[in-house]
């Protein structure tokens, strides 16, 4: 005899009832084109209000798929599908997928919804930082850490919020949700693949071993202190695995269910996509209905461009200058990994990090070139303005411009390391570059290179030098780790990872997002530069008597058309707004970080805290954020954005102060660290304009689809209602 679970009972009637008329649909209310589908949407319980309807296609040049919210009487419409066969489908919270429906565009196709039988099988669906909400941190009575033979936390996590700060982005080193989710399925559960062992502490052990990241992963569980977090992470397997599940999403609601999602598929199956761009930041109307470029940072090739008129692909392998360029990954496998075995998956050295497109329509490049080691104008004894400032040993990455027109590399040797770029709004077009484990900040006269084609002269840095003195130039100045003298300088670490240059005033902001508390720093050029270049640091409130809330961890940045910065904390899960305008001290000898609270404005992002934790924040991790300046999603100008890094969504910020969330539910595990807008047409409404972004995490295997899934590339568009055409 033939035994089916509840589910699957419940998935054959609804295939049964969908394959006949569950309702007569109005169509005063739906009215499609040839190339929409649309319908109804109904369970036993009535009309599904705010649960997507996804379209998937196979029949195209590459996997492509809409997704699209039921209005509040659980109509949909799908608009401008390309010709092709889909599959249909109901996905959202309370329910389970409903059974998938073949058709074509131009048809009316009504939906049967299935309600989840259990609060298990309807927890599937919810965002990966739902799940990792569950982690029972160690309470705050257990810090500081006292190491190995105290209390078994790293004596350099000194409070509870130090831990949570080394679970997302980093406190004492780098985090745990940098490179992928967590909290997902591929990471909440202990797959069969690794094996059998004595106990889930055991397999957590083993697991962070594994592939060609095991060291790496191995290390950010140490900086924990190793056993006290195995404990933590095998402990929310158990309960996991026993039945515990997190409190429900909220479904999509007002303008939430004016979404439309598109998908594109463009990368192999093991391909990590850093980040896309479509048009110039400054300029959003350039490259209209134009060609989408994506950088694979660690396999090859390594340029993704997608023709999203034509729904094709074309993937290009970025050259190195020097064969002793190192590989960007270990081309060995620590432990064997459940998906992957033996096998070294990423041999790229080119290591792509970021595109921006430039006003000609160039794409430029964060791009390595060459082995660490810099050349000689870099160095002590160059006559290089800045090297006789600031001689730099080493640059682990580089620049480079691709030119569609012919599509040729131009590679760019710089003395300063590269990690994200930005072009500034000034004649020379200056491109800015930051690195997270720089002490300096570099950029590259464009105009300069481009009439002269001498990187040497083309390119320059500075140091982070603060005007400790307060007389408003660059002086002699003591070192990082020297005692503030009021009557000279001082120069700190720096770091950076995200950078902007400001529209307004033409200084640059970089936010340093690899520790706690952080901090944003703006770094002002002078007119003579690097010999006029002078510094200021602001950290967000942190253990600060002047503010009720302490946020960390600044990794994203951008500004808006006004010159106030807007900051993802990557750590406390604060999206933060800061005004310079506001603060009373700029500079001077208690211009150390904490000395400007009243700047900020710290926003706490939607979705849960950390199981019994009482901090102000979110467990989900804000990878970075990005400002839509120019109105090119149709929320208005300066908008920002942040990334839910686990959370599935775009998080928009809206001038009340109440957040929209625009999550994409299918394939789980859309996880991206930048975004991109386009107006492709001012004139054509909302389908004129639109956001770019795509899959971002290093093991695309652990998307929902697990081995074979790849990135794609993701287009957010707004419409005025859910039935709009």
């Amino acid at each position: 005899m033939r035994f089916f679970s509840v589910a699957t009972v419940i998935v054959i009637a609804a295939i049964l009832l969908a394959r006949n008329s569950i309702a007569q649909i109005d169509s005063s209310i739906v009215t499609i084109d040839a190339d929409d589908i649309g319908g109804l949407v109904l369970s036993k319980g009535g009309a599904e209000a705010g649960v997507w309807v996804i379209a998937e296609t196979r029949d195209l040049p590459t996997g492509f798929r809409k997704i699209v919210v039921t209005d509040e009487s659980g109509y949909y419409l799908i608009p401008d599908l390309p010709l092709a066969s889909y599959d249909i489908w109901v996905r959202g919270y309370g329910l389970i997928d409903s059974p998938k429906i073949e058709a074509e565009p131009g048809e009316i196709v009504n939906l049967t919804a299935v309600e989840a039988p259990t609060a298990q099988e309807a927890a599937q669906y919810y965002p990966s930082s739902y799940w990792y909400s569950l982690l029972e941190i160690p309470p705050k009575s257990d810090f500081p850490g006292t190491g190995p033979n105290g209390n078994g936390i790293a004596t350099g996590l000194i409070s509870q919020l130090h831990w949570i700060g080394q679970m997302k982005a980093g406190a004492v080193g780098g985090g745990c949700s940098v490179c992928h989710q967590l909290g997902n399925k591929a990471t909440r559960e202990i797959p069969q693949e690794l094996g059998d062992f004595d106990s889930t502490v055991d397999a957590w052990d083993r697991r962070v071993q594994s592939g060609q990241a095991g060291a790496s992963m191995t290390a950010a569980m140490s900086r924990f202190g190793r056993r006290r977090a195995l404990e933590m992470y095998a402990d929310w397997t158990d309960r996991i695995v026993a039945g515990e599940v997190p409190s429900e999403p909220p479904r999509p609601q007002g303008i939430e269910r004016n979404l439309v999602v598109t998908q594109w598929d463009w990368a192999d199956p093991v391909g990590f996509v850093h980040d896309t761009v479509s048009t110039d930041k400054r300029n959003p109307m350039l490259n209209p209905n134009g060609l989408v470029y994506g950088v694979q940072e660690f396999s090859t090739p390594d340029l993704n461009i997608l023709d999203p008129v034509n729904n094709s692909l074309t993937r290009i392998t970025a050259p190195v200058r020097d064969e002793d360029t190192p590989f960007m990954n270990p081309q060995f496998v620590f432990q064997p990994s459940a998906h992957n075995g033996d096998e070294i998956v990423w041999s790229g050295k080119a290591s792509l990090h970021n595109p921006m497109m430039d006003h000609m329509g160039r794409v430029w490049l964060t791009h390595t070139i060459r082995a660490p080691e810099t050349p000689d104008f870099c160095r002590e004894g160059s006559n290089h303005p800045s090297a006789k400032l600031f001689p730099v040993q080493r640059s682990n990455r580089h620049l480079s411009v691709y030119d569609p027109s012919t599509e040729g590399f131009s590679l760019i040797d710089t003395c300063f390391g590269t990690h994200h770029l930005q072009i500034a709004e000034d004649e020379d077009n200056t491109v800015w570059a930051s690195n997270p484990g720089s002490p300096v900040l570099g950029w590259l006269n464009m105009r300069l290179f481009d009439e002269t084609g001498d990187e040497q002269q083309a390119q320059g840095w500075c140091p982070f030098i603060l005007d400790t003195n307060a007389n408003g130039q660059q002086d002699a100045y003591v070192e990082p780790n020297e005692p503030i003298d009021p009557t000279k300088d001082k120069r700190i670490d720096g770091g950076s990872y995200g950078i902007i240059p400001s529209p307004v005033d033409g200084s640059i902001w970089v936010a340093q997002g690899y520790n706690v508390p952080g901090a944003i720093i703006r770094l002002s050029p002078g007119e003579n530069p690097p010999n006029t270049c002078l510094a200021e640091v602001y950290e967000p409130p942190f253990n600060n008597p002047a503010s009720t809330i302490s946020g960390f961890t600044p990794r994203g940045i951008d500004i808006d058309r006004e010159g106030v910065i807007w900051t993802a904390l990557a750590g406390s899960g604060h999206f933060a707004s800061f005004d310079r305008r506001k603060c009373p001290v700029l500079n001077g000898p208690t211009a150390t970080g904490q000395h400007c609270v009243e700047g900020w404005t710290l926003h706490e992002t939607p979705g849960p805290h950390f199981k019994d934790v009482t901090y102000s924040g979110s467990a989900d991790m804000l990878y970075y954020n990005w400002v839509d300046q120019f109105d090119t999603l149709g929320l208005g100008k300066d908008v920002p954005i942040a990334t839910g890094t686990g959370s599935d969504s775009l998080l928009v910020l809206q001038p009340d102060g109440e957040f929209v969330v625009l999550r994409v539910p299918y394939p789980m595990g859309f996880s991206t660290r930048g975004v991109d807008g386009r107006i492709d047409d001012p004139n054509t409404g909302w389908k004129g304009r639109g956001l770019w972004a795509n899959y971002a995490i290093h093991a695309p295997w652990h998307t929902e689809g697990g081995e074979g899934v790849t990135s794609k590339a993701v287009k957010f568009q707004l419409r005025p209602d859910p039935l709009a055409r």
